[in-house]
């Protein structure tokens, strides 16, 4: 039996192309599958518990799914909702979904996989042995769990054949790996388990495994021995090379993948063109083991308040550096004298924009730019402090002398006030593994219809 799998997207709220997408539906496919988050753009999302992607894009691409998944009368599955899987984002979902079917016209079963972990439970857990550090973890307590704003764990295949079982025309996920959404279906029909892994691997990005990566929408075909692939655009091909170099994406071995209940192994797989758009792939292997589930923790570390000016004159130009040790020293002394602060009650960082903002001390290029930006990041332990903070700071960030002897320089600002308030700022403070006896112990599956 062959399974045949279409990935429209990468991630909803990114796009793709609706031709391929309609060249895809037409090839008949027995499911739809797309994630909706991940961890990418950092902790953020999982810790206020808000998709990154605006409302208005994931709507409208999620109704073009939903036209599509009744056209060709297959279940629609959606990984990840919200960016970060938390209970909230898979509601938030839910309501979209709601919406669009109404406007539709659609009467339809959906069913929401709940991956969301109470503190409570995850302490109870630690207490009973059943987590485990992954490398890099941080220290975890009660204590510290007890902080967090929102944990999930990462579901598998198996909690998503649980939700197919149910008949649901869409699944709703919260949290689950990326490919566990394209894998269910072939391991629930008895599809290669070492083809069904590694083909879902290759598809979790969309068509980033061919020569047109914003196409998007991709096909893939699981079967007793391997898997095929081929990318839906007219424009777009899957090479060896371009489906092999998958396994380099945040992958930390190239070779193997873990996932809840084992791991992959394609040490032995082979790639083959079977003509100038499609590829072969087959010699993947599936090793069992421990049922684990990955957990996701954020919790606030702080509010933040930011300032920014920029420096054009060459004189500051060429001595950023400088300037910024000069000033930061001073301002640790001012804070300290007007508003008794210890200096390990806050933080207060300078990132030079232009010089060196991105790989801070790492930075081995130069260059003679013509202005300078300075981003001042101040974080407290309030709000109210860290805001204080910078309207301390702020006339100094804008007027500093970069040595005694000279005047008070002026800089440009692009807005006023110069300081933000940013609220919350949110830390990863988990990455770990959980022990479950039952994979949908640690996990809650609500089905219900909506009826137009």
């Amino acid at each position: 039996m062959t399974t045949r799998v279409l990935v429209p997207s990468g991630v909803l709220g990114l796009g793709f192309d609706h031709a391929a997408l309609a060249r895809g539906i037409a090839a008949r496919p027995d499911i739809i599958a797309i994630d909706g988050g991940s961890t990418d753009s950092g902790p953020f999302s999982l810790g206020a518990g808000q998709s990154k992607y605006a409302r208005a894009a994931t709507r409208s691409e999620w109704r073009a799914l939903m036209q599509a998944r009744a056209e060709a009368g297959v279940p629609l599955v959606i990984g990840t909702c919200g960016t970060c899987g938390t209970d909230s984002t898979v509601d938030w979902m839910y309501d979209i979904t709601a919406e669009i079917a109404a406007e539709l016209g659609q009467s339809l079963k959906i069913a929401r996989l709940y991956c969301s972990q109470s503190p409570i439970s995850v302490i109870a857990a630690l207490g009973m042995g059943q987590i485990a550090p992954l490398t890099p973890a941080p220290p975890i307590s009660p204590e510290v769990l007890g902080q967090m704003t929102h944990i999930v764990a990462l579901a598998g295949a198996e909690q998503v054949q649980a939700a197919l079982a149910s008949g649901a025309d869409i699944i709703l996920c919260g949290r689950t790996t990326d490919t566990a959404i394209i894998a269910a279906l072939p391991l629930q029909r008895g599809d290669h388990a070492g083809g069904a892994w590694h083909g879902a691997k290759i598809a979790e990005c969309g068509a980033l495994c061919s020569t047109n990566p914003t196409s998007g929408v991709i096909m893939v075909d699981f079967d007793a021995a391997g898997f095929s692939v081929e990318p839906m655009a007219l424009d777009a091909a899957c090479t060896p090379h371009s489906v092999s170099a998958h396994m380099l994406y945040e992958n930390a071995d190239p070779f193997i993948l873990h996932e809840p209940g084992g791991h992959l192994d394609v040490r032995g797989a082979s790639y083959l063109a079977l003509d100038a758009r499609r590829v072969r792939v087959e010699g993947s292997i599936w090793q069992p083991g421990p049922y684990t589930v990955k957990l996701e923790g954020a919790r606030i570390a702080g509010y933040q308040t930011t300032i920014l000016a920029t420096l054009r004159a060459p004189h500051y130009v060429a001595h950023a550096k400088d300037w910024v040790a000069r000033l930061t020293a001073f301002l640790h002394a001012d804070i300290a004298r007007k508003m008794a602060l210890p200096a390990e009650s806050y933080q207060l960082e300078f990132r030079l924009i232009g010089v060196d903002a991105t790989l801070g001390a790492m930075e081995n290029r130069s260059a003679d730019p013509v202005e300078v930006g300075v981003l001042g990041l101040v974080t407290a332990q309030t709000q109210a402090i860290a805001a204080e903070i910078g309207k301390l700071i702020n006339p100094w960030v804008l007027h500093f002398p970069l040595t005694a002897s000279e005047e008070l320089p002026t800089f440009a600002f692009p807005y006023s006030p110069a300081t933000t308030d940013r609220g919350p700022l949110y830390e990863f403070a988990l990455n770990h593994v959980l022990h479950l006896a039952d994979p949908m112990s640690a996990f809650r599956l609500v089905v219900s219809e909506v009826t137009a």
